[in-house]
Parts: structure tokens; C-alpha cells; sequence
């Protein structure tokens, strides 16, 4: 069994382990991409549920379209091609062939027009909603897409950061501005809403700077949250769009007093870069821990047995303790693996994150009890039968708060507010564990650009929920109202 490289000893390699020993992905042959494994697929599925019902709650409707796109679409809106040029996968042939040296591209195949391999949909589904809308009655249009994109990356983290990934797009047309700025803020809220209440991992949201904002936007809002080495990892952005799009792809419909005009548009979306920030909010050093809510198993019945006529009677327990507790959840595993012994049950199960392992053996059926062991905290207690299914009730929402409030606490022990340059300075150079720390700014891209080159610390959003408060540009001085959170970030 592989042994786990401390987070103390080597946050990145720990992040690696823990994705090797939990069975969630591994690299492909496919340079910069990943396989990911049954296990992490699962996860993966747990977010598509619960997510998708949450975009489908607010009217959206999901829709699929091509990987395709040609390059003359993506070529009409300017700051968009720009913001993705050096990202693009292109397709410029159709054909192979075979040749005395192997398999070679038929240069006779060769496309009239190249064809983008999705980097995002704006483009692609731009051309279409023209042709879809035409009046007042067709807004607000809500439309969500479930799919996959590939972004040229040269240094990949799985997860994190891989060629290809999966990820949920929404796009939206509204009427007004104000309808499409309500829409970007209500879906930052739905991501806000899943991943705090879902994943356990508290979050800010906040307003992106200029620089930092989605290429063709008028303005991008996301949620920013800290791993447990300090680092801020951005887990869900939404976009107002403005009219860029709109005008571009001549996206436009008549109002009731028969004028024509070009819709408001927005586009927000998660990825699986969530699964990155379930492991590294949350996770220790003897592997993964995934919070109940989202857990694809939520507990693990395992039997503990020395020869058949035990196995018989304890196996016939374990059955009935799973079909009573499924009535509280479908996802209870029975493991009645007998290849495998109680203790390797243990650590696979450990490593994999489930949230409560009830272990039951011929002693607890003489006595009428059974094992609850907590992932998290690695304790155990024994509880009586008659108690189980309500005490299991408890435990998992217990799990959950305390999931959120470890990590809210340790965000709010590495959260610093700081106002002079040369103690800013010196905390982003000394403390290997940065954190978040909230600074004025006086909203100049260049003091933004020379704090970063210098200090390889990013401003991740303006967040949204504080006062405006007078103050100096950590930089420069100048005048600021409002602090930015400035943090180094994955």
C-alpha cells in the first residue's frame, strides 16, 4: 500500500497521493490530460445531481452543443479570441492515410476553414441563440450545457488544471441590463449555495478586477476559497456580458413597442477543479474526506468474521442494518469482500474519504451493538442497535457542520488585513502559508501587475459584502474605498 506523503512534508506530492491512493484519476498517455477513475467519476456524478436540479430550480434548461466551432465564429468578438488565442486546439485535417513511414495526415484532407476544439461555448451558441430569438417572448432565454473543453495548458495539475476537463456552462439573453446583472449575481449565489452547503468549504464572493475578468465581459464575479496551505483557489465565476457578445453575433429581438434591440447576456460555470478544492479543503494525511452530502458512499457496512457460521449470522445483521439505513440514503455499501481482511477494509475505506464505517462482528451481535467510526476525526464509539439508524442521522450532519466549520476557522486564523507596503511585502516573501489578505487598492492594473510580479500574490475579488472604507493603495497610496483581497493562488 502506498504511503501518503505528508501535507507538512510536501503539500503538492500530498495533493498527488491522495488522488493515486483514492482511486480518483490518474494521468493519461494523453499529454496533459487525466483518466478519471470510477471513484472520482462518482464524485464527479454527485456534483452533476445536485447542482444540475439546483441550475433547473432557477428555469434554466439543459441543451448540448458542438465541440466544434469554426474559427470564423470565434474570430468575431475581439477581447474574446484574445483572452483564448494561445489556449486553442485546432483541427486542420479530416483524413489519415496510410504511408511507408505509418500513418500520416492526408494533406489533401485538409479543411476549407479550421475548426476550434471547445475552449468555452459563448461563440458556438451565440450564432445559434440569433436564430432563436426574436421578440420579447423569447426572454429571458436560460440555457445550461453539461460538457467537456480543452484549454492547451503546458503545466497540469489533475483536477486542478488538465488539458481537457468537465465542467457545466450556462448562458443566458435577458431583455435589460439590470435583468442580466440579477442573473449573474442569482447563479453566483446558486455556486455560493452548493459549495458551502454541499461540499463544506465556506467561500467569499467578490468582483473581479479588469484584468482578472473573463475575456469579452463587462463585469465577472466569483466565489474564492483557501486550501489548507493557504492558497486561494477560485471555484466558481459567473459573468455579466453586457452587449459584446450581443453585437458580435448580431443577437437581437423586438421589444413590445417594436424596436429592435440586442439582448443582455450572461454565461457562469463550475468545473472539475471542484473536486481539487473537496481535496485539498478538507482532506489529512491518512487520505481523502468527502463530506456527506456530497459523498457518492456515505457509509460502509463492514462484516468482521472468523470462519463461515459467523460470516453467516453476521453478514445476515449487516444486510438488514443496510436496507434500514438505506431508508435514510441509497449510497450504503455492504463490503462483503472476502478476499480482503477487516483491517485492509479499513484503510481502503479511510483513503476513499467515506464519512461513517460501521464495523459489526460476532461480539456486537452477542451484545446488541455495533461500531461507528467518524472519517473525520478518526474516533469510534459503540452504539446500541435499537439507536443506530438515528445516532447515524446525527453523526452525518454533525460531519457536515464540522467539516464547514474546521475549514471557515482555519480561513479566518489565515485571513490578515494590512495597510503598510513593506509589512504586505514582507508577509508575502516570509509566510509560506499566506492566506487572505485584505488590502486597499486603488484600482490601477499597473499596481496590480508589479504586486504580482514582484510577489507572486494575485487579487482574487473585490468582495462584495463589505462597507466602503477610506483608505491607501498598498502600492501606490492612492485612493481606495473598498480592500481587495489580495492572495498567491493555484
Amino acid at each position: 500500500m502506498k504511503k501518503i506523503t505528508t501535507r507538512n512534508q510536501n503539500y503538492s506530492q500530498w495533493y498527488l497521493d491522495i488522488i493515486d491512493v483514492a482511486e480518483l484519476a490518474e494521468n493519461s498517455v494523453t499529454k496533459g490530460s487525466m483518466v478519471i477513475k470510477p471513484y472520482g467519476y462518482s464524485i464527479w456524478e454527485s456534483f452533476q445531481k445536485v447542482l444540475d436540479k439546483m441550475i433547473k430550480d432557477t428555469g434554466h434548461k439543459n441543451a448540448y452543443f458542438p465541440l466544434f466551432i469554426p474559427k470564423s465564429l470565434l474570430t468575431k468578438e475581439a477581447k474574446h479570441i484574445q483572452g483564448f488565442a494561445k489556449e486553442c486546439a485546432i483541427v486542420t485535417h479530416h483524413r489519415l492515410k496510410d504511408s511507408p513511414e505509418g500513418v500520416i495526415v492526408d494533406p489533401e484532407s485538409k479543411l476549407s476553414e479550421e475548426l476550434i476544439v471547445r475552449p468555452t461555448s459563448e461563440t458556438i451558441m451565440y450564432d445559434t441563440f440569433s436564430r432563436w430569438i426574436h421578440s420579447w417572448r423569447d426572454l429571458p432565454l436560460l440555457i445550461n450545457q453539461w460538457a467537456n473543453v480543452v484549454r492547451w495548458e503546458m503545466r497540469t495539475r489533475p483536477f486542478l488544471r488538465t488539458t481537457e476537463f468537465l465542467w457545466q456552462e450556462g448562458h443566458t439573453a435577458h431583455a435589460t441590463e439590470e435583468d442580466a446583472e440579477e442573473e449573474t449575481k442569482k447563479m453566483l449565489g446558486v455556486y455560493k449555495d452548493f459549495v458551502e452547503n454541499y461540499l463544506a468549504i465556506p467561500v467569499i464572493s467578490g468582483l473581479k478586477t479588469e484584468s482578472e475578468k473573463f475575456a469579452g465581459a463587462l463585469r465577472t464575479y466569483s466565489i474564492e476559497s483557501m486550501m489548507q496551505d493557504g492558497k486561494a483557489l477560485q471555484t466558481g465565476t459567473s459573468h455579466n456580458l453586457g452587449q459584446n457578445f450581443a453585437k458580435a453575433f448580431e443577437v437581437k429581438f423586438t421589444d413590445k413597442d417594436g424596436k429592435e434591440k440586442y439582448v443582455w447576456q450572461t454565461s457562469w460555470g463550475v468545473s472539475t477543479r471542484m473536486i481539487g478544492a473537496l481535496i485539498m479543503a478538507h482532506s489529512d494525511d491518512a487520505g481523502l474526506i468527502v463530506p456527506p452530502k456530497i459523498a457518492p458512499v456515505k457509509i460502509v457496512i463492514i462484516p468482521i468474521y472468523k470462519n463461515e457460521e459467523e460470516a453467516k449470522k453476521v453478514l445476515e445483521v449487516a444486510k438488514t442494518i443496510q436496507e434500514e439505513l438505506r431508508s435514510l440514503d441509497e449510497n450504503i455499501l455492504l463490503d462483503q469482500r472476502d478476499y480482503e481482511t477487516p483491517g485492509s477494509k479499513f484503510n481502503e475505506w479511510e483513503k476513499k474519504g467515506i464519512p461513517l464505517r460501521i464495523e459489526l462482528g460476532p461480539k456486537d451481535l452477542e451484545n446488541n451493538t455495533v461500531t461507528i467510526a467518524r472519517r473525520d476525526t478518526m474516533k469510534k464509539l459503540t452504539v446500541a442497535s435499537s439507536e443506530l439508524k438515528e445516532k447515524v442521522n446525527t453523526l452525518l450532519n454533525q460531519i457536515q457542520t464540522d467539516l464547514f466549520s474546521k475549514a471557515k476557522k482555519f480561513r479566518e486564523e489565515n485571513s490578515y488585513e494590512i495597510d503598510n507596503w513593506d509589512e504586505f511585502k514582507k508577509h508575502f516573501q516570509e509566510k509560506e502559508n499566506s492566506g487572505f489578505v485584505y488590502s486597499h487598492w486603488c484600482g490601477s492594473e499597473t499596481c496590480e501587475k508589479e504586486i504580482n510580479d514582484e510577489l507572486q500574490a494575485t487579487t482574487r475579488c473585490i468582495p462584495l459584502d463589505q462597507k466602503e472604507e477610506t483608505g491607501k493603495c498598498i502600492k501606490c497610496s492612492g485612493e481606495s474605498k473598498k480592500r481587495i483581497i489580495f492572495a498567491k493562488t493555484y
